[in-house]
């Protein structure tokens, strides 16, 4: 007798493969699943690791803020202590320079010449007087202009009027203090 095989061969054949495609699909996306989630874990350290270093960042940032601002308040105490010690300085330079003036003034004020008022701003001096004539007030000019101390006379106003019975010169005088120069200084 012949054996003839009536089960259906090619069913069960198909049903396998499908079976076999099944778990290989199966198998597969678990391996995508577990590849993405490592990615996604690997990931995700990387970016905290980022923000880490971010805050780090951020941190010293402010850190060194504070220290600009301590170097900026610490400058502007320095410049503002320089300014004082130059300005002590320059009264301390200039503190005989009035007994100079003074001085000088006197030395060159010719006879018949008399001051009535004094003022100063900066190194700019201005003196109101009388004078027995304008030849006096010529003399006191040229006096001041020969000074080493005295600088650049410049008349404002002559003017004659009578007091007392005499004529005399009513001027305003302008003029500049200046500092000499030493032997070999040079400015």
């Amino acid at each position: 007798m012949a054996r003839i095989n009536l089960l259906p061969w090619r069913e069960e054949a198909l049903k396998q493969k499908i079976q076999e495609f099944g778990i290989l699909i199966g198998f597969f996306a678990a391996v995508a699943a577990i590849i993405v989630g490592i990615v996604h874990v690997y990931n995700s350290q990387l970016i905290d690791a980022q923000n880490m270093r971010n805050q780090y960042m951020v941190g010293q940032i402010e850190f060194l803020d504070t220290k600009i601002q301590e170097i900026q308040n610490l400058e502007a105490e320095k410049r503002r202590l320089l300014d004082r010690m130059r300005a002590i300085e320059q009264l301390q330079t200039n503190r005989p320079l009035i007994v100079r003036f003074f001085d000088e003034l006197v030395n060159n004020l010719p006879e018949g010449v008399s001051i009535y008022s004094i003022s100063q701003r900066g190194a700019n001096i201005t003196i109101i007087g009388v004078a027995q004539s304008n030849a006096r007030v010529s003399s006191l000019m040229r006096n001041l202009e020969l000074s080493e101390w005295l600088a650049n006379p410049a008349l404002d106003i002559i003017q004659a009027t009578d007091e007392v019975g005499t004529r005399v010169s009513q001027f305003t005088l302008r003029f500049n203090q200046v500092i000499p120069k030493l032997e070999g200084e040079e400015g």
